[in-house]
């Protein structure tokens, strides 16, 4: 009785070629596969490098957003404060006095910003 003949190993190849020439593409091979595997090894190496530079650019980043944000609040702080000490010394001086006239205060020191940038709509 004779079995399929699938799972039967393919038949061995015969070339023209002699023992020695199938050692040297062997080696040819061999050269080629190792090259290539450097290569990999490094292209691997260079990507890792790059995304942890990436990440360490990132969270520098980050900290430096959260400083430059704390300092917006700080100065933003300061300049109510200014504008309220302003607004305090306009009300006491003479309103005669011709630094003012013609200015409305109130709506100069009530410029709110447009946006979340803190630019203000007066440019």
């Amino acid at each position: 009785m004779i079995l399929e003949d699938s799972w039967e190993m393919p038949p061995e190849k015969r070339g023209r070629r002699g023992v020695s020439d199938a050692d040297d593409e062997d080696d040819d091979y061999r050269r080629k596969r190792d090259r290539n595997n450097e290569a990999v090894k490094k292209s691997r190496y260079k990507s890792k490098q790059r995304t942890q530079e990436t990440f360490t650019r990132v969270n520098k980043l980050k900290a430096e957003n959260q400083a430059l944000e704390e300092k917006v609040k700080s100065l933003t702080k300061d300049l109510e404060f200014l504008k309220k000490l302003f607004m305090e010394y306009a009300a006491k001086s003479d309103q005669k006095d011709p630094k003012f006239e013609g200015i409305d205060l109130e709506k100069l020191l009530k410029e709110e910003p447009d946006d979340e940038t803190g630019k203000s709509s007066k440019s």
